[in-house]
Formats: C-alpha cells, structure tokens, sequence
C-alpha cells in the first residue's frame, strides 16, 4: 500500500502551480522530491494539465538550476528532423546539411533537457535516447566521433506508456529507464475545488495584460465552470477566462461571457439533476445523495439549498406567470428574485 505525504509548508512554493486540493498538494510535493534527486522524471497526464510548467519546477529546484535548461517536442518534427535537432549534425550529412550543427543535447550539457510529447518518436530514435541515458554519450548525425554529455532528462507523455508499452508502440526498456520518478498530473475535472482559485489567479493575470478590472465572478458563472467536463484541462480554462475579460464591459464575470460549450453542458447537467416535482421529495432525495458522497471538502449547503432553491422558483415562476407575483407568493422582493434568477442561470421568462 502507498501513502503519500502532504506537502511540507517549509517548501517554497511552485511559480505558476495554482490548487489547494489534496491531489495537488500531493504533485508538489513529489515535484520537489524529485528536483532534489539526479534521477529522470516522466510526466504523465493529458494535454493542459501542466506539464511544461512542472518540467520547469524540476529544473529551477534542482542542482541543475544554473545550467542551461532545453526544450524539446518530439511531436513537433519529423524523425530526420527530430533526430539531427536531439543530436546534431555534420556538413554533409544530409541534403540541406551545409555546416554542423550542435544538437540539443548537446546544448543541454550540465543542464536538464525537457522531452515533450515522448511516445510520438520513433523506436530506432528510441534506441539512441535509451543510450544517451544508460551511457551518457551519442554522435551527431553524419559523424563518427562520439559526443559526451551531463544531463538530467525529463520527459512528458499525454498519453498512457504503460498501454503503450504493452502494445508495442514504445520501448519498455526505454520507459523504465525513463520511469524512475514518475509524477502523474490529474486533469482538471478530478481537481474541482480548484477551479476557484485558478478563476482568480488567471482573471488577476489578464486584467493585468488588458487594463480591465473584472474581479467578481457570478455564481451562475462559477457553478457553470464548476460543472464543466474540461477536457483541455487548465489551458482550456485559462482562454475562456481570457476571454471573458477581453468581452466584460464590467467587473463581473457572468454566465453569458462563456462559451457555448460550458453553458451548454450545464444547462444540460441541470435539465437531468433538477427535475420538476415534489420539493420535498428533492429535499430528501439531494440530501440522501449528497451525504453519501461527501468528502471534507464539500460545501453541503450550496450543494443541498440551492438546487432545492432554484426548483421552487422555477415552479412558483410557472404557476405566478409574473415576477412581481412570483416574489410576493415566495415572500422575497423583486430585486431579490432577478438576482436569484440571473445567479442561477434561469430565464426570466420561464
């Protein structure tokens, strides 16, 4: 069995690496132990859940920090192309080769070199990788003589090497070698406590770039964000609060700056967990279901209260036809009820 240590408060904090959440705690912490260490690291997790930005860590944290740190996607260039950019060149080598060229590695040297996207390279690109790490040496493409090199590879996957390797697309030995730290990054639908926070950092970030001053998030909004799959994880959040920023003419983010595919699949999640019927049936019914999946983090009264709230509004709207009748049979006044309505995303016309 694996237990994992919450982070040590003493440690500095990651620059750009935004979440309270226990899984997140749990990334840092493992950043910092393996920056600490000359081992390789392989990142794994989907494409915007922060890769880059961790590789980085390693490197600014480690013993390494003041040697040179590169960047390289294998996924970016073909295989001729991706191995004379890892390795370099002699003039000659190949059409359009007409001087040398120092490779990556190379530039590397008392450094860290950052693999992008790994599982893209080929198998015979593989071979030559494995051997840069077992034997810390390589020779440029077109040439003889054997290079020498000090450094620390990181590399990043977006998709699962362990079926990779059990499906003979990718190396075993090679991503044992590389496996040595492993440090998996959860995407952004499994860290939705999170959400919040990011919300903030990104809408300081942008209101920054863009002279603006929206520092106020709706609630229909974050509930909307909040329930959102993400399937471009953090950058994918990061564009849409940029561009609610660059749309506000005030200093509210609300529901309507989102794109179409977070109101929709909200609207959606809402037309299946918001049923029409009996309120205290939902009562019972939310409060059974919620108890039982609840966790410490859980905020059980926004998460019973309001869906209770918001199916009454929509039957006393239903049954008064008006909002003035709508707030008097409801015992609220008609301020009280438009903000209600517009917090939970309801048309007023309903």
């Amino acid at each position: 069995m694996h237990t994992t240590r919450s982070r040590n408060p003493d440690q500095p904090q990651i620059a750009g690496l935004i979440g309270k959440s226990r899984v997140m705690q749990q990334v840092t912490d493992l950043t910092h132990r393996a920056a600490q260490s000359m081992a390789s690291v392989l990142l794994l997790g989907e494409t915007g859940t922060g890769k880059e930005l961790i590789a980085t860590a390693l490197h600014q944290h480690s013993q390494r920090a003041s040697g040179p740190l590169v960047r390289v996607n294998c996924g970016a260039l073909t295989e001729s192309l991706l191995e004379s950019e890892l390795f370099g060149h002699v003039a000659g080598s190949f059409t359009g080769a007409v001087g040398n060229r120092t490779g990556r590695f190379e530039a590397a040297h008392m450094g860290t070199i950052f693999l992008d996207e790994i599982n893209s390279t080929s198998s015979m690109l593989q071979v030559k990788l494995l051997r840069v790490l077992q034997e810390k040496e390589f020779e440029r493409v077109g040439d003889t003589r054997t290079m020498r090199v000090d450094v620390r590879v990181i590399a990043a996957s977006n998709l699962d090497l362990y079926k990779e390797v059990s499906e003979g697309r990718f190396r075993a030995d090679l991503f044992w070698r590389l496996n040595v730290m492993p440090i998996q990054l959860p995407p952004l639908r499994n860290r939705r406590e999170d959400i919040p926070l990011l919300v903030d950092h990104f809408l300081s970030q942008y209101n920054q770039a863009n002279s603006r001053s929206v520092n106020r998030v709706q609630p229909a909004a974050m509930d909307a964000l909040r329930s959102y799959s993400w399937p471009g994880n953090v950058r994918e959040l990061q564009n849409y609060v940029e561009r609610a920023v660059i749309l506000s003419d005030a200093d509210e983010l609300t529901i309507d700056l989102l794109p179409g595919t977070v109101t929709q699949q909200k609207k959606a999640a809402a037309d299946a967990v918001y049923p029409t019927g009996d309120p205290k049936k939902l009562i019972r019914e939310f409060v059974f279901h919620e108890l039982s999946t609840a966790n410490g983090n859980d905020k059980l009264h926004e998460k019973i209260v309001n869906p209770v709230e918001r199916e009454l509004i929509i039957q006393v709207m239903q049954a008064c036809k008006s909002k003035s009748r709508a707030a008097e049979r409801l015992g609220i006044n008609r301020n009280t009820l438009h903000k209600k309505l517009k917090d939970y995303g309801l048309d007023a016309r309903e």
